[in-house]
């Protein structure tokens, strides 16, 4: 017994508690239990035994707490958005200001860093106390259990695949390392000329759009106006039609009366959210395209440097028809540039956190709470009504974003803060649809409630895949309860031009909801780190993040449960990516040549101070793209409005959130007569992916930012930055 309790044998127990004990007990107990999960966990923590035994205290400890903290980011992220981190994520989750943000102060699983922090404690105790004594050599022959685990994950991976949520199957650590391997395999091929030549899967079912269906309406809608209604995260299992529809086992009632309204409404259950991020979600919705079908600059970005695919865009089309058309969301505008974006594709009236005049009734980090933000849009409608033209009007919820605020009372009633703030937001458009209906706006206005993105449900199949879309028509009785088919945000588009028989673009993809169609089509998405696939006759494919891809019979794409038919061949993984690629590409062949113009004539309200990097930026430069062995230059004027303040600018910029020095002053004073000018730039020596530019003020008064140009360009390719123009990206109203 005492032989046990030598320091160095102590010091060897309680690393192997921390990486090994720690992490099965914590799968455990976050309800992830899966044989392969629990292999990577012990091939992890074997590995991580024989490399930290023996180090030096201070060389070993930086490894066990990036390892914790990738514990702690894959429990917080899978419990607020139902998926595991990718690369670009990770910044997020160890940016102490988006952390405070995302969770309000406080963590869902507070539990797992205190043991995690306890066992880091047990181990550098028995480290200190066992200080200046020998540590035994493991055996050599140690170094082949890790081997051999990570050999057996990878067998069963490939002999048995399981279709299981990848949290369920990897430690983030294995994740990371086995996604680094196979890039690194992809790299030689290349550099020894063996890579092969991948040939796309065709792309046309995917970017043309297609009204060879049968209409569901003999006439052209009677609706007069349109409504938009875009709710933060919603999956579509959260209502009852949909649940019904697909048979699935999901059966908690968080939005009881949104159900009940769509009880009464057109429904499309199989309705398919094609990636992750706001930003995307609205632009596939209101431009008819997909997406990046991976990490790279949304396509709302890239928009804004043509001037002919941005008007064939839903609010364009329709301003040109005669509607006044109109965007309202409950946050800030500038993060991921929707101030410019927004105009850009045809919102005439853009307007955020600025236009609403009624406090919050409950503290919100990110913007106004749903309750307020519902009742400030009711009176907007009001507004709008009192205009002869028609409308299309676009709002956006921000309150089912983590951290999930909701009453104290929906809290005590609700097992967590994501169910409290999900019913919340229940009642709050509960109670605006209904004061729709008593003020009569239901008869003259065509209303469709979707969701920009999925922040998932842990144990359902595809979740963060499915979306929806209730629709509710002045001439309801002649459409069907239950819509059937494959739809998806790229649709949405392509569909209300149809109910309004307005002409459809060619650059629209998607099918119409209000036509019914006697064959099947394809779809496509990018979510929880899978990219999925349907070819529209019965078989459903979804690879992961080796392009290891499993198919299955299913005749829709959002199902319960699918029979699996056996793996994909190993040419399918690379040729669905080629397609993504292709689709990725529908905009912009290059990330080279941008030239992205983030400024604009419009004054900027400054805070006595800055509180958090996200909230107090002043421009939209988020998401970047910058290829290897490019280089990017930037140019920023910033101008002092109000004599009587001076302003103090920050200029900071981050890949995946981590920051990037650029060599610039900490701190600029600007007034009225000493503006701020500056021009500067920088190497991209390998690709830079989720780039982002910070540009922050404090001071009070006004400022405007009439110029933050970016361009991308190979040396000497570079073309004179006296070409930006305002111009070239349209301006916020």
């Amino acid at each position: 017994m005492k032989n046990l309790l030598r320091p160095p044998l102590t010091r060897l127990l309680a690393l192997a508690a921390l990486v090994l004990v720690i992490p099965l007990g914590a799968r455990a107990m976050l309800g992830w239990s899966n044989p392969l999960g629990y292999l990577s966990d012990l091939a992890v923590g074997s590995l991580l035994v024989l490399l930290v035994h023996r180090r030096p205290w201070w060389l070993a400890l930086p490894l066990l707490l990036a390892w914790a903290a990738l514990w702690v980011a894959s429990a917080e992220l899978v419990s607020a958005v139902g998926r595991l981190p990718v690369s670009a994520d990770l910044g997020y989750l160890f940016d102490p200001q988006f952390m405070e943000n995302s969770t309000g102060g406080g963590l869902a699983h507070a539990w797992l860093p205190a043991l995690l922090g306890g066992g880091l404690l047990a181990w550098l105790l028995g480290a200190w106390f066992g200080r200046g004594q020998p540590q035994a050599r493991l055996p050599r022959k140690a170094w082949a259990l890790p081997a051999v685990l990570f050999g057996m994950h990878w067998g069963l991976q490939h002999l048995a695949p399981s279709d299981a949520e990848q949290w369920r199957q990897y430690n983030l650590t294995h994740q990371a390392l086995s996604a680094g391997v196979g890039d690194l395999q992809r790299q030689a091929q290349g550099w020894l000329g063996e890579a092969p030549v991948i040939t796309p899967l065709p792309a046309n079912g995917l970017t043309q759009h297609d009204l060879a269906g049968q209409r569901l309406l003999a006439a052209p809608g009677q609706a007069r106006n349109l409504l938009v209604i875009t709710l933060e995260g919603i999956p579509g299992a959260y209502l009852s039609p949909n649940r019904e529809a697909l048979h699935s086992r999901f059966d908690q009632a968080l939005m009881p009366k949104l159900s009940r309204w769509a009880q009464r409404g057109m429904n499309t259950p199989d309705y398919v959210l094609h990636t992750h991020q706001t930003i995307r979600g609205l632009y596939a919705m209101l431009c008819g395209d997909y997406d990046k079908l991976a990490n790279g600059t949304p396509k709302g970005m890239e928009l804004l440097t043509q001037q002919q695919r941005n008007q064939a865009c839903l609010p364009a089309q329709l301003r040109q028809a005669g509607f006044t058309t109109h965007y309202l969301q409950g946050a800030g505008l500038r993060f991921m540039a929707k101030d410019r974006i927004m105009p850009h594709i045809g919102f005439e009236s853009v307007h955020g956190l600025e236009w609403f005049k009624h406090d919050n009734y409950l503290e919100f980090p990110w913007g106004k709470d749903d309750r307020a933000f519902f009742e400030g849009a009711q009176d907007y409608v009001g507004q709008l009504r009192q205009q002869k033209k028609p409308w299309m009007l676009t709002l956006l919820t921000v309150g089912t974003h983590q951290p999930y605020s909701a009453p104290a009372d929906y809290l005590a009633r609700y097992d967590t803060a994501k169910q409290a703030a999900v019913a919340y937001l229940d009642d709050a458009i509960g109670a605006f649809l209904d004061n729709l209906e008593r003020q009569g706006v239901l008869k003259d206005t065509l209303v469709v409630i979707t969701s920009d993105e999925s922040h998932g449900i842990d144990g359902v199949r595809l979740a963060s895949s499915w979306g929806f879309n209730l629709t509710l028509a002045p001439e309801q009785a002649q459409l069907p309860h239950i819509k059937q088919g494959i739809y998806g945000h790229v649709d949405l588009a392509t569909s209300l031009l149809d109910y309004f028989n307005l002409p459809i673009p060619v650059a629209l993809a998607g099918r119409s909801l209000f036509r019914d169609y006697d064959s099947g089509r394809e779809m496509i998405s990018y979510t929880n780190g899978m990219l999925r696939y349907h070819d529209g006759q019965g078989v459903f494919t979804e690879c992961d993040f080796q392009q290891r891809c499993r198919r299955y019979a299913s005749q829709g794409f959002i199902a319960d449960q699918a029979r699996y038919l056996g793996p994909g061949d190993n040419s399918f993984g690379p040729q669905l990516g080629a397609l993504a690629g292709v689709l990725d590409q529908s905009l912009l062949q290059t990330p080279l040549n941008l030239r992205y113009q983030f400024g604009g004539p419009s004054a900027i309200a400054l805070q006595a101070r800055i509180h958090d990097d996200w909230a107090d930026n002043l421009i939209g430069a988020q998401y970047l793209e910058m290829p290897e062995g490019s280089r990017t230059r930037v140019r920023v004027k910033v101008r002092a409005l109000d004599p009587q303040h001076a302003a103090y600018i920050q200029l900071k910029a981050k890949e995946l959130e981590q920051d990037v020095p650029l060599g610039l002053p900490e701190e600029i004073r600007v007034t009225t007569d000493e503006p701020l000018e500056m021009e500067f730039g920088f190497d991209n020596p390998s690709v830079r992916k989720a780039f982002s530019f910070h540009l922050l003020g404090y001071g009070g008064g006004e400022v405007e930012v009439s110029d933050f140009s970016v361009i991308t360009a190979l040396p000497g390719e570079e073309e004179p930055q006296e070409d930006f123009t305002d111009g070239q990206a349209a301006q916020s109203s």
